[in-house]
């Protein structure tokens, strides 16, 4: 199971890093919801996609709903998301600074470290997760 998740995370990452970046539609939150889709479930952020443009627009929203872990576990939940304590294979996370939104990203567990989509591509990222979740 395990190899397989491996192997479908490795094609999505190659797929996904080969699109560029545009904030709405690829960006470091919508990488998630992207996997999420990639691995058979209904779009998570279906809501969100295509609202905002830029990261003024992106910002707006995390301010609304207070913070990125409450909108990304909106998003995750609605697929049956669940949290968990430590990362496995394929899970999601928001992860960062607790306290300053402007330093919290989506992220993807390869299964050793934490993978996020930068502007000009997806790389690994070391930072303590905020929240994480099996999907």
């Amino acid at each position: 199971m395990a190899e397989l998740v491996g192997d479908r995370l490795a094609a999505f990452v190659a797929d996904n890093s080969s699109i560029p970046w545009r904030p709405g539609t690829v960006d470091c939150c919508m990488f998630l919801a992207s996997w999420a889709m990639w691995i058979g479930h209904p779009d998570p952020a279906g809501h969100l996609r295509g609202t905002y443009d830029d990261d003024d627009g992106f910002r707006r929203i995390i301010a609304a709903a207070g913070g990125v872990v409450p909108v990304v576990e909106s998003c995750i939940s609605s697929i049956g998301g669940v949290r968990i304590a430590a990362p496995s294979l394929g899970a999601v996370a928001v992860i960062g600074a607790r306290t300053n939104t402007e330093h919290q990203f989506g992220a993807i567990f390869d299964g050793q470290r934490w993978l996020v989509r930068f502007t000009n591509r997806v790389g690994h990222m070391a930072a303590c997760p905020l929240a994480i979740w099996k999907i």
